[in-house]
């Protein structure tokens, strides 16, 4: 198909992991109905100069400007909402920034968007809910719950939205300090409040390549929530894979959420109360996060050891 005959996706963070991963995904497919809009801060950077290379066109756009966001989503088919909470930890900036966003595809005509978005842990464990501490004033899990009340401004602006849950990302174990680190003793831990249970999780390239699975389905999940996984591991099973992987043992370090919460780097405390929703009621987060659609909406779905056996010469062993 002509790249003038190709409808176009607008995509919000597109040098960011999961809109990187989109526009890589339409742009290789070079039979496919779609192009790319590359939505960035910075066109003069790296990894958007490496996503034009591909024939993704690159506008430059902010998510705190609803204008430049208007005129970068003005033409497009569709649109791919994203926010960032590790720029700025703040639940209220995410709820604005969705707003932006949902105002600007409401603007152009945006025919499908699909905003990546989380529960609301409030209508789990309410605020009056001593479980885990109440943050920001108003939140329990502050980077779901603003997002989720972010939900509602596609709806009341008649947005069609298809509401995509993700999963932790396996490379938060590279780039975030999520994976395992030497003891006192010397030996690797892989530390987390999840105590037995499985914690849904993802290669982050895979959560493009299933939301664009989404774009080809036409209009079937508007409207609809979908959730998305590579696979749902326990913290234990986790450290098997690391260990068969990295050639050396990593043992699986099983805290309380206080002590999580207690560790003192900057969202610790958001950190903690997520992995301990995620614990408490596992049934539901794993639940909503089907293998099965994620599959089928993106037949190279990774496994963890396919994850690792790609990456795992990456992960800081510190």
């Amino acid at each position: 198909m002509p790249e003038n005959e190709k409808k176009i996706i607008a995509v919000v963070g597109a040098t960011g992991a999961q809109g990187g991963g989109l526009v890589r995904a339409i742009m290789r497919d070079k039979a496919g109905p779609f192009t790319a809009r590359a939505l960035t801060r910075d066109v003069k950077s790296d990894k958007a100069r490496a996503l034009a290379a591909l024939g993704a066109e690159l506008v430059a756009a902010n998510v705190d400007d609803v204008e430049s966001l208007k005129r970068a989503f003005a033409g497009a088919y569709g649109a791919y909402c994203v926010t960032f909470f590790w720029e700025h930890f703040s639940a209220e900036k995410e709820i604005a920034e969705a707003r932006a966003m949902a105002q600007a595809a409401k603007h152009a005509g945006i025919q499908h968007a699909i905003w990546s978005t989380f529960e609301d842990t409030r209508k789990w464990v309410p605020l009056s809910d001593n479980r885990m501490p109440t943050l920001q004033g108003k939140y329990k899990v502050a980077h779901f719950d603003g997002k989720a009340e972010a939900n509602a401004d596609f709806t009341k602006l008649g947005v069609p939205t298809t509401f995509l849950l993700t999963s932790f990302y396996w490379e938060n174990m590279i780039y975030f300090g999520a994976g395992p680190k030497k003891g006192p003793d010397g030996k690797l831990a892989l530390t987390y409040p999840m105590g037995d249970k499985k914690l849904p999780g993802m290669a982050a390239e895979d959560i493009g390549k299933c939301a664009y699975g989404i774009f080809k389905r036409g209009r079937e999940f508007i409207g609809k929530t979908v959730g998305i996984a590579g696979e749902h591991l326990t913290g234990a099973q986790m450290a098997a894979g690391l260990t068969k992987a990295m050639g050396q043992e990593v043992r699986y370090n099983d805290v309380p959420p206080d002590v999580y919460r207690s560790f003192g780097f900057p969202g610790a405390d958001d950190m903690g109360n997520m992995f301990q929703f995620k614990r408490d009621f596992e049934s539901d987060y794993c639940g909503a996060r089907s293998l099965e659609l994620s599959r089928s909406l993106n037949p190279e779905l990774q496994t963890f050891s396919q994850w690792l056996a790609r990456n795992k010469d990456r992960i800081p062993l510190d």
